[in-house]
């Protein structure tokens, strides 16, 4: 019995501190919407979960959280075994995709934030199960073209787009970056705004339902959402720091 009440008593401490995190994070984002003159509910949070356990996720879902975002297939899906009766939890790919990993992500996640390639794309659609909504699915682009990092070029953006919009069991809504990390909010802001006017030249050019810029993180997310952020994506901020 005292193990029994130890861990309760863990339990909600570690509860009611998440629930704090966030309350906090949520506080940011609002008044970063409000700064920005943005409506209220325009920004949606991504918690990322990825090296958390289910037991953790299923704290900050018991805090009102329903979207989440994982990086590592096998992790997410022990996760979503462990949460199957959550039904309205939302799991967001977020990390790089393996391409003998695209049937498990195609049939078990509701949108993808990270296709670079056309033959990701093109998996992803053929194995997205017909039963289901069709993958809501954002581009990576490698916004400072750094080479160690995944993601397609502005310059190639346009084609990959077009691709990807044509495939039936994928819905393209829009572009997700990783910038590299710099502590000046004008610096962020400028490379935010590169993506939100690529957004703009791909919805001039004709693309439709194109609504959506992933991007953010705890470091930057005012800058983002000033620039236009329709998800941030936040993990140590409410989780803490990475196990």
């Amino acid at each position: 019995m005292g193990q029994l009440l130890m861990f309760r008593g863990h339990f909600l401490i570690t509860m009611h501190t998440i629930d704090d995190k966030l309350a906090k994070v949520t506080e940011r984002i609002q008044q970063a919407a409000l700064a920005a003159g943005r409506i209220s509910g325009t920004v949606r949070l991504i918690a990322v979960s990825k090296t958390q356990s289910a037991a953790v996720v299923a704290q900050a879902y018991a805090c009102g959280q329903r979207l989440f975002g994982e990086n590592y297939l096998q992790e997410a899906l022990e996760k979503q075994t462990a949460l199957n009766l959550l039904t309205d939890i939302e799991w967001h790919f977020i990390g790089p995709i393996q391409s003998n990993k695209t049937r498990a992500i195609a049939e078990n996640f509701a949108w993808i934030h990270s296709i670079d390639r056309e033959k990701t794309a093109q998996r992803l659609n053929d194995q997205r199960p017909e039963n289901l909504l069709p993958l809501q699915v954002c581009l990576q682009v490698n916004i400072d073209d750094e080479t160690t990092k995944s993601g397609i070029s502005l310059t190639e953006l346009p084609m990959l787009a077009r691709a990807v919009s044509q495939l039936p069991r994928l819905q393209l809504r829009g572009l997700m970056c990783i910038p590299a990390p710099v502590n000046n909010p004008e610096q962020q802001r400028a490379v935010f705004a590169k993506l939100r006017q690529a957004l703009a030249d791909l919805q001039a050019k004709g693309l439709q339902g194109l609504d959506t810029l992933s991007m953010g993180m705890s470091g930057d997310m005012e800058a983002a959402i000033a620039e236009g952020a329709t998800f941030v994506r936040v993990g140590s901020d409410i989780f803490g720091a990475r196990v």
